[in-house]
């Protein structure tokens, strides 16, 4: 299954090593404003709309679509969730790092372009939530892709298929975890350690749930 979910995995650690160059050359709040700087009507629209799919819709369409492959890849996909949750919230509680709109204090507005509808939230940002979730999300349907990639007969087709959708599901977590930083809601390094969170996490309760998910479909 690995092997099958290489374009995944290795687009991921080059994502990897892009946030962390930045995250070392950068310091934090420089790195917030860099990242930050660049608005639009367009963007703030898009990055609005996208941020929300990690807070219910997303969840709705991952229950539906794991529905068609029976009830073990919504235990699974469930188990994933709720282990990053609690993950998240541990090391919330544990680091209580400050979000952007307590970081720049009143120099908000001097700083960080707010977005209309957004309200900035202030309770501790480290790491993201909605980052994990997006990251668990297309980690999932990745690990679901690479065992019924045979769903295609015709081989060439099966493996160009498979890699871009990877590819693709790769990029909508990453907008989607950026979302989070063009609305000023969480610092790359939230987003960073939340994105850990959401690829290795489904990795690693595959382990636990393999048998089931592979026999019993």
């Amino acid at each position: 299954m690995l092997k099958r979910a290489l374009p995944f995995i290795v687009g991921y650690l080059m994502l990897f090593v892009l946030m962390v160059v930045l995250i070392v050359a950068y310091p934090k709040g420089e790195l917030h404003i860099l990242l930050n700087s660049i608005h639009t009507k367009m963007g703030d629209t898009l990055f609005k709309f996208l941020t929300l799919l990690a807070e219910w819709p997303l969840y709705v369409v991952a229950v539906l679509s794991l529905l068609v492959c029976k009830k073990w890849w919504v235990v699974f996909y469930a188990a994933c969730e709720c282990v990053s949750a609690t993950l998240v919230t541990a090391l919330k509680y544990i680091f209580r790092m400050p979000r952007p709109a307590t970081f720049f204090h009143d120099r908000v507005s001097a700083y960080l372009p707010v977005v209309d509808g957004v309200h900035l939230h202030h309770a501790p940002s480290f790491p993201s939530g909605h980052a994990s979730t997006f990251f668990i999300f297309v980690t999932v349907v990745v690990i679901l892709l690479s065992i019924h990639y045979r769903i295609l007969q015709h081989r060439n087709i099966r493996y160009i298929a498979l890699f871009s959708c990877q590819i693709a599901l790769l990029l909508l977590a990453a907008l989607g975890a950026y979302s989070r930083i063009y609305l000023s809601q969480h610092f790359l390094e939230d987003v960073f350690a939340g994105s850990i969170i959401g690829v290795v996490v489904p990795f690693a309760m595959f382990s636990f749930f393999a048998t089931k998910l592979k026999m019993k479909q």
